[in-house]
């Protein structure tokens, strides 16, 4: 059984038996948040399955620490990107790897952080970093890019039809300090419509330009391959377009890879009324051919 404060990840069944994990096996989780896929593989994979997991963000790698410490040296923990997927596994003993799991999405102890300034609904400051390592915070950008750049990062990353009229507000409303104040500029500048609130995919372009998530992703899909067993398997969840279309084409056009999912698993209903976050998760996985 899983310990009993195990964090429970989105599509965590699905990337479970997906992966398979068995007995002696090594897996990768390579954004590790607060453990549950690793949990998860861990138990699956009893006695002596090893899991290697690495997280950018301190405060999730020490939450995770915490919850599978009762795997002891079965689980080694590091404090990287998983930009670096293919150096940690060879440097820890983890190439090649059986399976390989890469959730995308932001976590909730990140958005419940009020002082990480993930959400619009906290008063934290407008820092949006997963690591303290990244020398650019959320602020920095909407303080200091020009109406052009900021209005074309909005667009792009957060895919808004309304990038130029959001890029204008934030302009003349700066210096802008805080989450709640970005939140409150953008409500203002376009109003609000439906459940969704109109500052979701501006902060989404922010946090996705700070982290530099696009350029890591590209980095690390042929990582995957490099770092993948014959037969092992990548399972890779996304949260928004960009991000799915990267690992379908990726996917698709290796020569390497078999994909296992024709088309991305979504969470089923009761997962998405527990956690409504997960709506929009999908899950895309593939094989390595050998």
């Amino acid at each position: 059984m899983l310990p009993a404060r195990a964090h429970v990840s989105v599509l965590f069944q699905s990337v479970i038996e997906f992966l398979a994990p068995r007995a002696g096996g090594r897996y990768i989780d390579a954004t590790l948040g607060a453990g549950g896929h690793a949990a998860g593989i861990l138990e699956a994979s009893a006695p002596t399955g090893r899991l290697l997991g690495l997280d950018a963000d301190p405060a999730a790698l020490a939450v995770a620490a915490a919850a599978l410490s009762a795997y002891g040296d079965r689980a080694m923990l590091v404090h990287a990107n998983f930009e670096r997927l293919r150096d940690v596994a060879a440097a820890n003993g983890f190439l090649p790897a059986d399976g390989i799991v890469i959730d995308l999405g932001l976590s909730s102890m990140q958005l419940a952080d009020a002082a990480r300034g993930f959400s619009f609904q906290s008063d934290g400051a407008l820092d949006m970093r997963f690591s303290p390592d990244e020398p650019t915070t959320a602020a920095d950008l909407a303080n200091t890019l020009d109406e052009s750049e900021l209005a074309d990062l909005i667009f792009e990353y957060g895919e808004d039809r309304a990038s130029r009229r959001i890029a204008r507000a934030i302009i003349a409303a700066r210096p802008i300090t805080t989450a709640t104040q970005l939140a409150e500029v953008i409500e203002r500048a376009v109003g609000r419509r439906g459940r969704i609130h109109p500052a979701t995919r501006t902060f989404q372009a922010l946090r996705i330009a700070v982290n530099r998530e696009i350029q890591v992703l590209q980095n690390v899909l042929p990582q995957i391959v490099e770092t993948l067993a014959p037969q092992g398997r990548a399972a890779i969840i996304s949260f928004h377009s960009l991000e799915d279309r990267q690992v379908k084409n990726f996917f698709r056009e290796s020569e390497n890879l078999r994909v296992l999912t024709k088309h991305p698993v979504r969470p089923l209903r009761a997962e998405q009324v527990a956690n409504p976050r997960s709506r929009s998760a999908k899950l895309r996985v593939a094989e390595k051919i050998g």
